[in-house]
């Protein structure tokens, strides 16, 4: 029986995308979607092989960013992208110029980080 040459199927083309960037001080995640939020591909430092402390680095977010760019541009050709960021992290600066590096257009950079008001409540004075 002769083998049939089987063709993989490519991934449709999508060009404008959405980066998200949430950067923890214990771990950088960064996911990327579509225009309409469905997640294209993703990556933490965590996958990128660091351990420990060294995942909430500048140079974890860098690595995370760009393994996740690289599997969205070399899959779906992704060009245009808008950047949100979160989080009070170290990979937050390193994933963007991580994904400019790769040549990505950044259209757009939010900060959606939750800032308190005025924070808790705070707890009742003790009575001796």
């Amino acid at each position: 029986m002769a083998k049939v040459a089987v063709k993989k199927r490519s991934k449709s083309k999508i060009t404008d995308g959405v980066v998200y960037v949430n950067s923890t001080f214990n771990n950088t995640i960064i996911t990327i979607t579509d225009a309409q939020g469905n997640t294209l591909c993703w990556a933490t430092a965590g996958n990128c092989g660091f351990k420990g402390s060294r995942k909430g680095t500048a140079f974890a977010g860098q690595d995370a960013a760009a393994t996740a760019g690289t599997k969205a541009k070399d899959m779906y050709g992704l060009i245009n992208v808008k950047v949100i960021v979160s989080g009070p992290g170290q990979g937050r600066e390193s994933a963007i110029r991580a994904l400019i590096g790769l040549g990505y257009k950044i259209t757009q950079i939010t900060d959606v980080t939750p800032i308190p008001h005025n924070g808790c409540r705070k707890k009742k004075k003790r009575r001796i």
